[in-house]
């Protein structure tokens, strides 16, 4: 079980997050600008957040409904808000008012319930699709070839598309992934891209990421 972050450094999170930016900006020149750091806060607790802000962070993706509720109520002033977890339906009320992203739709149950509570949801609230590119058996997502189907299906505006590729030990492995999400995102006009994360956000920053998820690598001492 991964304990809760306690004790972070604002100091090292800016060095971490300076150290992503600028291994981003070499790769990509200037379409870097078009790459958001988005600071993963599934296991840091609310107190611990104004040093993130206190770092330069701007936007953080939370992961469980409940949790999202309580750190925007303590400090929903000092970030830009997206929903990174597992979307559940049930949930779907209690994210809306507070995200400007939600990353993870994936089933007409939240379509149905995101259509019930469009009252709720917060001004220019927007959806990506998430996208089971590899068409892994039992792994959330839309299959490319149902995407089409199910953006029309939206009741809200469709940013983008969301994908987690397969795990893997090399970062290189989830280029394919990533670029083929890019060519479906191009196909349809869609311009906002979640992949990546602190194993792989390099390549998926190379393959049309507009946003890379950051958690450990961020918090942790470089290795």
């Amino acid at each position: 079980m991964v304990k809760l972050r306690t004790g972070l450094r604002p100091e090292l999170i800016a060095e971490n997050l300076g150290r992503i930016r600028a291994e981003i900006e070499a790769a990509l020149g200037s379409r870097a600008s078009a790459v958001d750091v988005l600071a993963a806060t599934k296991y840091i607790p609310a107190e611990e957040l104004p040093v993130l802000a206190q770092a330069g962070i701007r936007l953080v993706g939370e992961n469980r409904a409940q949790d999202l509720q309580a750190k925007v109520a303590a400090h929903g002033e000092l970030f830009q808000w997206d929903f990174i977890g597992q979307l559940q339906s049930r949930r779907v009320r209690l994210i809306v008012p507070h995200v400007r992203l939600i990353h993870s739709v994936a089933s007409d149950s939240a379509l149905t319930e995101l259509q019930r509570h469009r009252e709720l949801a917060r001004p220019g609230l927007e959806i990506l699709v998430q996208v089971n590119i590899a068409g892994e058996p039992g792994k959330a997502g839309v299959a490319p070839e149902q995407l089409d189907a199910f953006i029309e299906r939206s009741p809200l505006p469709v940013a983008g598309l969301m994908t987690m590729p397969p795990l893997t030990e090399r970062r290189e492995d989830s280029r394919r992934w990533f670029a083929a999400l890019r060519e479906l995102a191009g196909a349809r006009g869609l311009t906002q891209l979640s992949m990546g994360t602190s194993q792989d956000y390099l390549v998926a920053a190379q393959e049309g990421a507009t946003i890379v998820r950051i958690g450990t690598t961020l918090y942790d001492p470089p290795t």
